[in-house]
């Protein structure tokens, strides 16, 4: 279903009550191909191509680390963050303005969350030296983050040959769902704890672009912990000195 050529509300609407609603109720996850069409989408890539030949990607952080274990052997990704006004992401752009009127689609009929608000688009390459990310949650303290939305840019890709599938454990369910990171794609799952994932390991060149939507009452409470947070170390910092 290539968008481009006619996006509209009542197509958007259709895909979300049909597929998407109904399927991160049930399941916790869905996925849409054909999201742009070749056009748009080759678009895109072409933009995500450049920003990693021109040296914009950096090594992809981690929120702690470990003694005796290397970032890389956790999280092998390079990225960078983007809000699509930048100069040579008109096409990213573009993704980012269709995804939004998606999830706005959806953020009304996902039991009362109170979606609102996203963050930058962090655009991401696995090298493709055996490069992945370990099981993970990405939102596992209530910070905010509500729907996981990852933009797929691969074009004639092979896991049999060039792996990199990203495998969902959804909580409490007997199996596991491996997505393929195909050209074109659209995935989106929930943030939580209810689904742990990983990235397995790439062995070719992996593109995709990720963002993430904020439930606003959940992240104007953890901004509230972190301003405390904060304000109790300067105080007890001051006191000490």
């Amino acid at each position: 279903m290539p968008f481009i050529e006619h996006v509209s509300y009542t197509d958007l609407e259709r895909l979300a009550l049909e597929r998407l609603v109904p399927a991160l109720l049930s399941h916790g996850f869905c996925y849409v191909d054909g999201l742009l069409g070749d056009l748009a989408g080759s678009a895109v890539l072409d933009q995500v191509v450049e920003m990693h030949r021109s040296g914009q990607l950096q090594d992809g952080r981690l929120a702690g680390s470990i003694p005796g274990v290397s970032r890389k052997s956790i999280r092998g990704d390079q990225i960078a963050w983007v809000s699509g006004a930048e100069r040579g992401c008109e096409a990213i752009s573009f993704l980012l303005s269709l995804v939004d009127r998606l999830i706005s689609v959806c953020a009304s009929r996902l039991g009362g969350k109170a979606i609102r608000e996203r963050s930058k688009a962090m655009v991401a390459c696995y090298p493709g030296n055996g490069a992945g990310y370990v099981k993970h949650v990405d939102n596992p303290n209530h910070d905010g983050r509500c729907l996981t939305c990852i933009y797929y840019l691969n074009k004639n890709w092979n896991p049999k040959e060039h792996g990199g599938v990203l495998r969902i454990f959804p909580e409490g369910k007997p199996y596991v769902a491996d997505i393929k990171p195909l050209f074109d794609r659209l995935l989106i799952f929930w943030s939580d704890r209810r689904n742990p994932h990983e990235v397995q390991p790439s062995y070719s060149t992996r593109y995709a672009i990720t963002v993430w939507y904020f439930d606003s009452e959940e992240r104007a409470q953890a901004k509230k912990r972190f301003r405390d947070l904060t304000a109790s170390t300067e105080q007890q910092g001051s006191s000490s000195s």
